[in-house]
């Protein structure tokens, strides 16, 4: 459970450092960062760039679903499950 938080905390720290409107509104969770606008598909690549830099991770065209990046508590699994190579 310590490896899911610290993978959590990683991404929480990028969206409030690149993304001005998640400071200024704050981040949950469970939040849907596409539908509350703090994230376009310009965001979404910056994101994918510092997953796949800062996790060592391989980001495919076909896991480029809004699912896998709706939200902090998506992002994180998505790392999550990549990293222990499950689907």
């Amino acid at each position: 459970m310590a490896e899911a938080q610290a993978i959590e905390a990683r991404i929480r720290e990028f969206i409030l450092k690149q993304f001005p409107l998640a400071r200024k509104q704050g981040i949950g969770s469970a939040d849907k960062w596409l539908e509350a606008g703090l994230l376009d598909s310009l965001g979404i690549l910056d994101l994918i760039h510092f997953l796949e830099q800062d996790f060592s991770i391989h980001v495919s065209d076909e896991e480029l679903q809004p699912d896998n990046f709706q939200s902090l508590e998506a992002v994180a699994d998505f790392v999550r499950r990549k990293r222990n190579g499950t689907p």
